[in-house]
């Protein structure tokens, strides 16, 4: 698979228009050559979130064993990918072949695992508690089901190319529950990014769903993620990075009309001891 370092919105790839970025190589500390990736504009946002929203209807009115194909078809086109993934992350992150042979494991897993779980129907919790008419006061029938909030936007991992990033645990939770799903990608690793990215864009095609199930956008700055989590169709956000960070993203949510929940996993809870 070739990278040509091009925006994924729905289903088309596109040139970005902004800031100019590379790839670093980890272990030499260089720039890789090519591609060139540019930063989303607020146009692409824009086209993003519009698309996310027109597919939202439709993904999460989709039977639950559509939902969970998606998943399964997207797990199986990252392993497609092969060799060339686990190349480009090791050049981007310096991070060892076993060590992201095992992310890649768990990356699959984890939307494999999520496809069961939605085939089975126990994440919906749907419940009827009956209605009570002979009591004082009467209770009416109560009905209770998990639904889907809206589009989300997720934000890749610095530390987890793979399995906290654009195919990650956010986006198959986002995807498992019927929400359509924008990835703003880690600047890190941007082309283990579009692999990523071009493997859940295939399997959206794949299953003939709305192009707006899955965008993915690059940003050398933080502009992009600022203007996805201010902006009306996203509903929710699901980021794993800095504290500064996700409280900065956090902020935003809170400040807008009808504030919007951020599950944020931020820093680390791990000690560290220098001697």
């Amino acid at each position: 698979m070739t990278l040509t370092g091009e925006l994924l919105i729905g289903a088309h790839a596109s040139p970005g228009v902004g800031a100019a970025f590379r790839g670093i190589d980890a272990s030499a500390g260089d720039e890789i050559a090519a591609p060139v990736f540019r930063s989303a504009s607020g146009a692409d946002v824009e086209r993003a979130c519009a698309l996310a929203e027109a597919a939202f209807e439709s993904l999460s009115a989709l039977p639950l064993i559509a939902r969970a194909e998606l998943l399964e078809r997207i797990a199986q086109r990252v392993l497609d990918i092969g060799e060339p993934l686990i190349e480009r992350a090791m050049r981007e992150t310096g991070l060892p072949r076993p060590r992201l042979e095992g992310e890649i494991a768990r990356t699959v897993g984890q939307l494999r695992l999520f496809a069961t779980l939605v085939r089975s129907g126990i994440a919906l919790d749907a419940r009827i508690e009956p209605a009570l008419p002979e009591r004082q006061p009467p209770r009416t029938d109560v009905r209770f089901m998990r639904v889907a909030v809206g589009p989300v936007a997720v934000f890749g991992a610095s530390n987890f190319p793979l399995a906290f990033s654009v195919a990650g645990g956010d986006t198959a939770a986002a995807l498992a529950a019927g929400c359509p799903v924008v990835v703003k990608a880690h600047p890190a690793h941007p082309g283990t990014s579009e692999l990523a990215g071009r493997a859940v864009q295939a399997a959206v095609r794949d299953t003939g769903l709305h192009e707006g199930v899955f965008s993915l956008l690059f940003d050398a700055g933080h502009d992009v993620g600022a203007a996805l989590v201010a902006h009306p169709a996203i509903q929710a956000v699901g980021f794993t990075g800095s504290r500064a960070g996700g409280l900065a993203l956090m902020r935003i949510a809170a400040a807008r009309p009808v504030p919007i929940p951020v599950y944020a996993e931020m820093s680390s809870v791990n000690p560290l001891v220098l001697l």
